[in-house]
């Protein structure tokens, strides 16, 4: 509810004002107003008191009135009080009586009226029960008028028509009229003063940016606003020479307003959000307006939240423009967020290097190979060849295709470019999986039941059945859940780095935790919000998600309470992605195979699966020893998983695999032994094939029965003679791999 609304005009005005006056709603141009304690921004709940009307800010659910009342009373417990006091507010409920017996008149001090005072001080104060006892009772003269105050019933003090309180109030206002005071007392407002909000003092420009800014709240819904802050910011306006919010800048704002941070965070918030909704709309327009700044406010170019991408770090003038060009071409392509920033991050450190005084260059024209080499060499010196100076290098070397590409400014050379063997060798990255001992502590019902949020818990199960990016848990969708025509459950979801949907196989538990959680949400957001995991807080719709930061901090101080720590009894530290690496890991050492591994991720290749999920060693061999071995001859080769030799056989067999790896087998020969047989392998008694190569033999033995053929069919005998052993060989092997008994068993040697 608003009052003192003004009228608006239909002639046009140009530039901010004219867009505040055709944006600000009709009920927001008010230099008063008067919000309802409902309001889901600048309402609040009502006070806990029954009947009360007003709402309870003035602390523990209580509005101020009986807030006051309760400290008075002595803090008593606060749902009895609630229970017990009565609603009507301190102008509304008759003053207290004279204790003596049969008296009417006001209290004056301790708990008597000014003549029972004066008599019981006469009498040298004597206990106030006894003298109570003995004082008569007093009989209402006659003619005795009461108090006009409608809820008084109390006697008229001499000369007035009022009470001993109410006639104080009256004197101390000034004496009024009386008509005048007394419709004061019938006409109380629910809404007191300091719930109100007035823009009267404000210069009429800066008064339409106030209420811009207070109609924005409403419709973002995100975070409530008290009015006695809204009130604290226009006083301090009021004291301010400026005639519009854009006189000063945000940082100036933030310096002025108030004592120093983090002291009146909450004006000073209110603040800085009206002069970024003011300037947002007095620059509205997209790429045309925000292209040309050195700090792009991305919000303005659809972008959620309020980020920036930054360009002021970049001194020459000729490559900040060239930067910004492949920065929003690089945007308009579809390219996440960040690998633009990381783009222009390359281009800025590239700047600097061309900045220093020893190099000095200012045009495209003499960014040159030599420079370049140099540049390569100042790169190393700063990053000594980690993955980020493989970053700048291929990004910088796109920075220049795309200059050229496009002709953007052809006085760039032809020898300006970066290859293959400039970019750093890259080391192969340890696996993150995380150990067994470690989840075993995560996993554990105690830990997980540590968790105070029911949400977070279920994301974390999620991140660890599921293997989900964190940011993808986070956004899940409310109606998630998908079935087959078996009726098992999926997890839909959203994968914002490959930009497709995916789904995963969920268990019934899982799927159940899911369910709750989506009644949670509905009870607490029945507008059915898009989001199963919304922002606890500042979501007044609960159409934002929590954010991945939120959930991050979360996670940490849970593994402080749960102490999970690791082999050597620290404290463990972990991301939420390594779950992602841990989930892989543990399938593939489960023998599932690397395809439904990549499509449970939702990889694009098997390389980026087997960067995730590595074999453990204990697996190799597990595989190895579980896996059917022949030689030539068909004779299957065992090794004695328990023998003395066991660990010694394994490590042969392992350092075999690495460095004499065949085509179709593995050499048991000791590496520190000569082959004799000169690449003969199916004719060599140390020749070791296992079931995984069956494919291999067959297609071989196809090619030797076509050369046998042929030889015969030339009249070259030896030849055929060659390779009629080898084709024997291959049956026996063949034969071996297929029978699961096999023709009989020799023990390999270990040595």
């Amino acid at each position: 509810m608003v009052t003192g609304t003004l009228p608006i005009p239909f002639s046009p005005v140009p530039g901010l004002l004219g867009k505040l006056m055709s944006t600000v709603r009709p009920e927001f141009r008010a230099d008063e107003f008067v919000f309802d304690p409902a309001d889901p921004v600048f309402g609040g709940a009502l006070c806990r008191v029954p009947s009360c009307l007003r709402t309870g800010r003035g602390g523990w659910g209580l509005c101020a009135a009986h807030h006051d009342r309760w400290i008075t009373e002595g803090r008593p417990d606060l749902d009895a009080f609630a229970a017990a006091t009565d609603p009507r507010w301190h102008r509304q409920t008759p003053l207290a009586c004279c204790r003596a017996p049969g008296c009417g008149r006001g209290v004056a001090r301790q708990g008597l009226c000014a003549r029972h005072a004066q008599s019981r001080e006469r009498a040298g104060r004597p206990p106030l029960p006894q003298w109570l006892a003995a004082v008569p009772v007093t009989c209402m003269p006659a003619g005795q008028a009461l108090c006009q105050i409608a809820v008084c019933d109390l006697w008229a003090e001499k000369d007035i028509p009022f009470c001993n309180g109410h006639g104080k109030t009256w004197k101390t206002n000034g004496r009024p009229g009386a008509e005048e005071f007394i419709r004061g007392y019938a006409e109380i407002d629910v809404v007191p003063r300091n719930e109100r909000i007035f823009l009267d003092g404000l210069p009429a420009q800066l008064k339409l940016e106030i209420q811009y800014a207070l109609q924005r709240r409403r419709d973002e819904r995100t975070v409530k606003v008290q009015p006695f802050v809204v009130t604290q910011v226009v006083r301090f306006l009021a004291t301010c020479p400026v005639t519009s919010l854009l006189d000063w800048t945000e940082d100036t704002w933030r310096q002025r307003i108030g004592r120093p941070a983090p002291k009146d965070s909450n004006p000073r918030a209110l603040l800085i959000f009206a002069h970024r909704q003011v300037e947002d709309l007095a620059d509205a327009g997209g790429w045309d307006v925000e292209y040309g700044r050195d700090v792009w406010r991305l919000h303005n170019l659809g972008f959620e939240g309020r980020q920036t991408l930054r360009f002021d770090r970049i001194p020459q003038h000729w490559l900040k423009e060239l930067a910004k060009r492949w920065a929003r071409w690089r945007i308009s392509t579809g390219l996440c967020l960040e690998a633009s920033r990381r783009a222009v991050r390359a281009v800025e450190r590239f700047a600097q290097f061309l900045s220093a005084p020893a190099v000095n260059i200012a045009r495209l024209g003499d960014v040159d190979r030599p420079l370049l080499e140099r540049y390569l060499a100042d790169l190393h010196a700063e990053m000594t060849g980690s993955q980020r100076q493989g970053a700048h290098i291929g990004l910088l070397n796109n920075f220049f295709t795309a200059i050229r590409q496009h002709h953007w400014d052809d006085t760039l050379p032809a020898t300006a470019m970066f290859f293959p063997q400039d970019l750093p060798k890259r080391s192969e990255r340890p696996p993150r999986a995380l150990a067994e001992h470690v989840m075993a502590q995560v996993e554990h019902s105690g830990n997980l039941d540590r968790w105070g949020n029911a949400a977070y818990r279920l994301v974390t199960l999620i991140l660890i059945h599921c293997g989900l990016r964190v940011s993808d848990a986070l956004r899940l969708e409310r109606d998630c859940i998908a079935c087959d025509a078996d009726g098992a459950p999926y997890l839909r979801y959203f994968n914002h780095k490959m930009k497709r949907e995916a789904l995963v196989p969920i268990d019934e538990e899982l799927s159940r935790l899911i369910d709750e959680q989506q009644h949670r949400v509905l009870e607490r957001w029945p507008r059915i919000p898009p989001g199963l995991f919304p922002r606890p807080t500042k979501n007044l719709d609960g159409q934002a998600p929590t954010s991945s930061s939120t959930y991050r901090l979360a996670l940490y101080r849970w593994l402080e309470r749960c102490d999970v720590q690791d082999e050597h009894g620290l404290p463990v530290h972990f991301t939420p992605h390594q779950w992602r690496h841990t989930l892989g890991t543990r399938m593939i050492n489960r023998d599932v195979p690397q395809e439904v591994v990549r499509r449970i991720l939702d990889h694009d290749s098997s390389q980026m699966t087997g960067h995730y999920a590595r074999l453990h060693d204990t697996t190799v061999r597990r595989h190895w020893e579980a896996a059917r071995k022949v030689s030539i001859t068909g004779q299957r080769v065992t090794l004695d998983p328990n023998g003395p030799l066991a660990e010694a056989a394994w490590a042969k067999q392992r350092l075999g695999r690495a460095t004499q790896a065949l085509p179709n087998g593995f050499c048991g020969l000791p590496v520190q032994k000569t082959c004799p047989h000169a690449n003969a392998c199916l004719t060599c008694p140390m020749f070791i094939t296992t079931p995984e190569f069956l494919p291999q033999h067959r297609d071989h033995r196809q090619q030797i029965i076509q050369i046998i053929s042929a030889a015969q069919a030339r009249g070259q005998t030896r030849l055929a003679e060659m390779n009629q052993q080898v084709l024997a060989n291959l049956d026996n092997i063949i034969t071996g791999l297929q029978d699961d008994t096999g023709p009989g068993e020799v023990t390999a040697d270990a040595s």
